[in-house]
């Protein structure tokens, strides 16, 4: 004799991921640990290279960088590394940092 099998047996078998199966169990659960920190570049270091400059040069949005450093990347790419706009060197503003006596960038409002 065949034993009765119940009707809604595989009703939640279904061929697409749920609401909340996709933010729980799948791609778009996202683990706190796992992304980076924002962290902010020191006023004294090239947005480019990350590294301290000589010969300072911004832009109009504020993003600073290394005068050799931007000037070989509009020649090779033509645009601004950040905000991927048009970049030219008339563009370019050039910076004068007042150095301290250890021969770091300082910033003079703060010695006030």
């Amino acid at each position: 004799m065949l034993l009765a099998m119940g009707k809604k047996q595989h009703s939640k078998d279904h061929m697409f991921i749920t609401k909340t199966e996709w933010a729980t169990e799948w791609g778009g659960a996202k683990s706190k640990e796992l992304s980076t920190p924002f962290k902010r570049l020191p006023f004294y270091c090239c947005a480019l290279t990350f590294t301290p400059f000589e010969d300072a040069v911004c832009t109009r949005d504020g993003s600073v960088f290394e005068l050799m450093q931007i000037m070989s990347y509009i020649k090779k790419y033509g645009k601004h590394p950040i905000a991927g706009v048009s970049l030219k060197q008339a563009n370019l503003i050039p910076l004068t940092f007042h150095k301290n006596s250890e021969g770091w960038p300082s910033l003079l409002l703060a010695l006030k």
